[in-house]
């Protein structure tokens, strides 16, 4: 049995309406809060804790967060150097500490590359089809043997572009900027 048989019924939404839909609501949102940010503002980070991203580092974040990611799932290429796998990265450089992340040089260049981002994963969803998003099991390189539909591993890479999102919403609180609940939902 398909998830499709188990979670949609007949004539309701399919993976490709439900993760275009969550990739269209969720980009526009996370570009309204960056666009609520200064270029001074990309050095910010909490003040007590450890291991934070700066603003810029979370930006940079929030660019490969989904698109990039759907398509690795979708066409295998995670962006590695050629004939290059995840067994050849150490695990400090494939999670590596906050202090380590590259970062955006402004607040523009990171807003145009989370549109090129979107589109990416708008691109991947079609590309892949709905059929291979109901059936095709793949696993991410970060968890092998643990083999999802395809559809469901996409729709995690929207969730983490939404994680990320209120990540920035949260920074932008503790900024003392303008948000509240409506922001983060983009209402």
């Amino acid at each position: 049995m398909t998830i499709s048989t188990t979670f949609f019924r007949e004539g309701m939404m399919n993976w490709t309406q439900m993760i275009t839909s969550e990739i269209e609501a969720t980009y526009a949102v996370t570009d309204k809060l960056m666009a609520m940010l200064k270029d001074e503002d990309l050095g910010w980070k909490p003040a007590t804790g450890a291991n934070w991203m700066t603003t810029g580092q979370l930006l940079m974040h929030l660019t490969t967060a989904c698109g990039m990611c759907c398509k690795g799932f979708v066409t295998g290429d995670w962006g590695l150097p050629e004939g290059a796998s995840f067994e050849d990265v150490p695990h400090e450089e494939m999670l590596p500490r906050a202090e380590k992340l590259p970062t955006v040089d402004s607040v523009a260049q990171a807003r145009e590359a989370l549109a090129e981002d979107k589109k990416i994963g708008l691109a991947m969803v079609a590309q892949a089809g709905e059929d291979d998003l109901n059936s095709k099991m793949c696993s991410a390189p970060w968890e092998q043997g643990n083999e999802k539909l395809l559809g469901k591993h996409m729709l995690e890479m929207v969730n983490h572009l939404a994680i990320h999102k209120a990540q920035l919403f949260y920074y932008l609180k503790l900024m003392d900027r303008p948000v509240d609940t409506m922001s983060l939902w983009g209402m």
